[in-house]
């Protein structure tokens, strides 16, 4: 049971972090007249959300996931100066920190000989 929490809660945490990046895209939304201006609003808006996105989808069976997560959410931190007055950004960026170290401590705990595979079915 615990081997099963421990492999779905950074899935769904990674999820729910994506969910709250995509959340301050909304405030396109009545700022234009336009649904062409307001569709270009919430696509730029979104493109760190994509990318992170693209990076989950690339990391579903690669040994290195969590390394990627914790590298991206520390170049994240850096680049928005999180760590030179802009505490506020760490909001954003360590939910995926937090995720990709229960990525690495679901590896170390269960190897991969042992761990829970999605065909397993009960």
């Amino acid at each position: 049971m615990k081997e099963r929490i421990l492999f779905w809660l950074p899935r769904i945490f990674g999820i729910c972090a994506v969910l709250f990046m995509m959340m301050f895209s909304l405030d396109c939304i009545g700022e234009y007249t336009k649904w062409q201006q307001t569709l270009t609003c919430l696509v730029m808006n979104n493109i760190p959300a994509f990318l992170v996105l693209l990076c989950a989808y690339c990391m579903v069976y690669g040994p290195g996931r969590g390394i990627i997560l914790i590298i991206a959410s520390i170049a994240a931190s850096i680049f928005f100066k999180a760590f030179a007055g802009n505490p506020w950004s760490l909001v954003v960026t360590m939910p995926f920190l937090l995720t990709g170290i229960l990525f690495i401590l679901h590896h170390r705990m269960y190897p991969k000989e042992n761990s829970v595979d999605e065909s397993d079915q009960e």
